[in-house]
This record gives structure tokens, sequence and C-alpha cells, in this order.
């Protein structure tokens, strides 16, 4: 979600000193309706307000009181995905935009991740531990069955989640030109799912890195037998054992993962990738990227989803890109993530009575926020997702992209 969709107004120390009860809600009900969202309407995406204090939390906090407010119960909307579409097309209107929905987050947030590196080797561990140590009983009822945490591919006619997800592997592999014998590093791996569809079907050998401790246990299970090896650490520690992991790799691919990376680091991420690739190489970058330039994410995101995190821009990508790769190919498929979202969340639903006990009905909450949020986000074309195909010296004669 966007770090921009609803305003704060906070004093020096960060307590609210704005208006009575009664003014905050004719505010909430204004910013709201400058989006065609109506508090007590009856259509899907009209937002019920169940306690009183849901204004001035908002007032007062921005996303972050609008987030921790659903959480805590306070307010409702039958389709919250249609609700956060409406919501960010009208914040990202060009014209007729209500001056509320463009104030800016609290200043301390946007001043933190402009000026701290949120995402050192010490802190990049957090978001591992945080969320994707949630646990793989869970990511294995809400994603597919090979486990992709990544935005599927639907572009091809794919109906299933499954289909999506093989269309988007099977993609990302012909991007790279994969052949017999080769050698990939995969940095963020995840569970393993993009390194066991390219050895199984494209014959490849594979090394895969992430700082999650539960994806590394279940990825060796789920792909024993294959020439595979996962390595729990930090990207950047690989700089150095380029000739320990076998030597230079003949492709690099990341999926999902540069957006823990921080644009403090972006240098040293292009680094690592540089110098693990063969200079005749392939690196294929897939990540969620922002229209605008920026720092840091949404505030309640980074509290409660992925700590840390920061989407990049197509600028910022291209700028740290200078003198070490060719783009050969930029292939924006956004659009398909509101889909991925949706199934994600219909999978968690279905699969709820088993996890309601230890998990709790605030966690559950918690979660429909992050997924349906996104989804409409996504849905209004304000976050994209972009596969970036790099080249240390450009391929002879040109790149073209699979059809």
């Amino acid at each position: 979600m966007d770090a921009e969709l609803v305003g704060a107004t906070e004093g020096p120390s960060g307590a609210h000193s704005g208006p009575p009860r009664d003014s905050a809600r004719a505010w909430f009900e204004r910013l709201l309706a400058g989006a065609d969202i109506r508090v007590g309407g009856d259509r899907p995406w009209d937002l019920q307000l169940l306690d009183p204090d849901v204004p001035e939390r908002v007032l007062a906090q921005g996303t972050l009181g609008l987030g921790e407010s659903y959480m805590d119960g306070h307010w409702a909307a039958e389709r919250l995905d249609q609700f956060f579409d409406k919501l960010v097309q009208a914040q990202t209107s060009r014209s007729g935009r209500p001056i509320a929905l463009a104030a800016k987050p609290p200043l301390w947030h946007l001043l933190k991740a402009r000026l701290l590196n949120l995402q050192t080797q010490s802190r990049a561990w957090q978001v591992g531990q945080q969320h994707y140590d949630l646990g793989n009983d869970f990511y294995a009822a809400m994603l597919d069955p090979r486990m992709t945490y990544t935005c599927a591919y639907w572009g091809g006619g794919a109906e299933t989640l499954d289909e999506a997800q093989e269309a988007k592997l099977e993609l990302v592999c012909r991007k790279l030109m994969l052949q017999p014998g080769m050698r990939v590093l995969d940095i963020g791996c995840g569970w393993g799912s993009l390194m066991k569809y390219a050895a199984e079907r494209f014959g490849v050998q594979c090394v895969g890195v992430t700082v999650s401790a539960e994806q590394v246990a279940l990825g060796r299970e789920l792909c024993a037998g294959l020439p595979i090896e996962f390595r729990l650490q930090d990207y950047r520690g690989l700089i150095d054992k380029v000739d320990e992991l076998g030597g230079h790799f003949d492709r690099v691919v990341s999926l999902g993962m540069f957006e823990h990376v921080g644009h403090k680091n972006y240098a040293a991420f292009m680094r690592v990738a540089e110098t693990a690739l063969k200079p005749d190489g392939l690196f294929l970058l897939h990540t969620i990227g922002r229209n605008e330039h920026g720092n840091g994410t949404d505030p309640w995101i980074d509290r409660y989803i992925f700590p840390n995190g920061e989407l990049p821009t197509i600028a910022r990508i291209g700028r740290v890109c200078e003198r070490r790769f060719v783009v050969e190919d930029l292939h924006n498929f956004g659009a398909d993530y509101d889909r991925t979202l949706m199934s994600w969340h219909a999978n968690v639903e279905a699969a709820w009575p088993r996890f309601a006990e230890t998990l709790g009905e605030r966690f559950r909450r918690m979660w429909t926020y992050y997924l349906l949020s996104c989804a409409g986000a996504f849905r209004a074309r304000d976050i994209q997702l972009w596969q970036w195909v790099l080249s240390p010296r450009g391929v002879p004669g040109g790149y073209h992209r699979p059809a």
C-alpha cells in the first residue's frame, strides 16, 4: 500500500493536535467521499464504522492508524480490495484530487527511511524472522503447490494460480535462455520453486540464498536429490565467495527480493550480481516498483508485514545499472499481482479453520488487510511488477524476449 494514501496531522511530539471527534468524523467522511466511498453506505467498497474513534486515529496516524483500527475490528468493508482500489485511484488521480489524500506520512518515518540504512546486514535478518519464518504450513496453504511467493503470470491464458505460477517460472527460464549444464545463482530463493523448476525442466545446477531458516529447511526437503544448494546468508556475504561456490555463474536471478534491499544498498546488491556473473551471462531481476520517487514504505506495512522494505523506481534501478549492465529487456506485468493476491487470499480463507486457534482473529484481519490492500493498489496501477533482463556487455546481435 502506498505511503501517501491517507494524511497524518501531528504536533512536534507526534501527538495528535487536531480538531475534536465531530470534526474528525467530518474530515474522514470528506476524505472518503473524494474516493467515492461512503461511511455507512451499502456498496461493497463502502466503509462500516464500528468504533467512533477511527477518524481520529486516521487523522493522527495516517495509514498506520487506518490499518491498526482495521486489525482491532473497528471498521470493515465487504470488499476491502475494492475499497483500496477506489482510495488509491483517488490519491493518484492527476485532477480533482482531494487535498487530504495528498498529505504526507509522519515526518519521522520519512526521515528514517531517507537518512538511515534500514537494510544493513544485521537488520536484513529481521524480515526473515518476522515474515518468512511465520510457518511453512501456513505458506503451503496460501501459495501454489510449488510455494512460489512472487507475482504469477496470467498473461499466457492461465486459469488457476498453479498454472499462472508455472507460466511465470517458465517465462523466467526462457528469458534467461537456460541450457543444460548451466549454473544459476538465485538471490532470495525462497523455498526454491524456481531452482527446482529450472533443474528439473532445463537441467541446470543452482545455488540459492535466503535469510529465512524456515525456507532453507523446507527447501532442502523439496529439492532433495537435485543439483541445488541452499545457503542461509545475506546476499552481501556472496561477494568474496564466488570461488567457494564453484566459480562464476552463467545466470543470476532474483525474484521478489530486491524490495528488501533499500536504496542505500542498491550498488552493493548489483556489485554482488556483477561479481558472480560470467561476462557473457544474464541477470534477471524481478521486483515490485513504485511510480514516483520516494523512500521507505507504508508505515503499516513496515511495522506488520515487511520491516525495512523499500520499493524502487525505474530511475533508481536504471541509475545503479550504469557502468555495470546493459538493460536488455524491461517487462511490466504488475496488473497480474492483483489476481495473484486475490488467489492467495482465497486460499487463506479456505484454510483458515486449521490456523484459527494458533494465529487468532487479529492475525487474520492483519493478513486480510495486507493481501487485499495490496491487491487494490496493484489494481489501481499505483505499484508495478517489473522483470529486468540485464547483461554485463550486451548480448551480441541483441536480446529477444521469448514470446
